[in-house]
Parts: structure tokens; C-alpha cells; sequence
């Protein structure tokens, strides 16, 4: 689902009730643990978590004027999703996630390139999630991104 309202408390109140609780536990976890300098706002439809202009004035290579993604959240039709965009670019942290993930959880995986997808909220590793918030830094994250992602002119 993607959402056009336009602050994370909006975007909170219009999932399901069944998913709320969780989904706010989630967000508080990755607010208190990602590193500072990443700002919060609706990016995609979603709860983000981005690199300001104010970091970095270039912004996301396909739409300058958007600040640069790294994490967001979301509430989707049949599952809540992380999406994290250092776990696709540095396969040493999918390495240390999804063996912390297996270590933790009896659940299997459901995961894409970025995204980690969970049926029941009450399957979310929390503190796991929380750990991944801390790997990157908004500095770590725009060296990854200039030398991975970013067009060449």
C-alpha cells in the first residue's frame, strides 16, 4: 500500500489496528537506533529514512530534488516490510543479518534484495532490526551509495 499521507503519525493510523502496535514498536526501534544525521519523513508511500539535502545536496540520482533513501517501513497488503538499502549494497551485512536472523528467529526468511517481509508482526525480530539500524552511518551510507550507485556524468 502506498500511502499518500504525508507524515508518519498519518501513515501509522491508516494500517491495521491488528498491525499498529507492532508497527510503532518497530519504528521506535529503528528511530532510537539509527545513527544520527538520517531524518524521518514519507518517502515512496512509506515511513523513510532518508539523507537530507542538508547532508547531501545532490539527492537520489533519479529525482534530485528527493533526499537520498536509505531505510523505510512499511505496512503492505499481506505483510509489514523493512526495506534497507545497505543490505543490498554491502553483501557482508546480508552476510551478518541473515545469520543473526536464522540465530534468533525460528521463522524463515522472506526476504528480497532489499526488502524483509513479515506475515505475522509478532515475527519481527525487534532488537535484530534495531542492530541493523546502528551499521551505517549517513556518511557510510553516501560513500556506498557515489561509489555503487550513482550515475556517472
Amino acid at each position: 500500500m502506498q500511502s499518500k499521507t504525508t507524515s508518519p503519525q498519518a501513515y501509522i493510523d491508516e494500517i491495521p489496528k491488528e498491525r499498529q502496535a507492532m508497527f510503532k514498536k518497530l519504528r521506535a526501534v529503528i528511530k532510537k537506533n539509527l545513527p544520527k544525521g538520517f531524518k524521518e519523513e514519507m518517502s515512496y508511500g512509506m515511513i523513510g529514512y532518508v539523507v537530507p539535502h542538508s547532508i547531501y545536496p545532490a539527492g537520489y540520482h533519479c529525482d534530485p530534488k528527493l533526499p537520498l533513501p536509505f531505510m523505510n517501513i512499511a505496512s503492505q497488503k499481506n505483510f509489514i516490510a523493512v526495506y534497507h538499502m545497505g543490505i543490498y549494497a554491502k553483501p557482508d551485512l546480508m552476510k551478518w543479518f541473515t545469520q543473526e536472523h536464522a540465530r534468533l528467529s525460528n521463522k524463515k526468511l522472506d526476504m528480497g534484495k532489499s526488502c524483509i517481509r513479515y506475515k505475522k508482526p509478532e515475527d519481527i525480530p525487534l532488537e535484530l532490526i534495531g542492530d541493523l539500524a546502528t551499521k551505517i552511518t549517513p556518511t557510510d551510507w553516501i560513500t556506498i551509495y557515489e561509489k555503487n550507485y550513482k550515475r556517472k556524468k
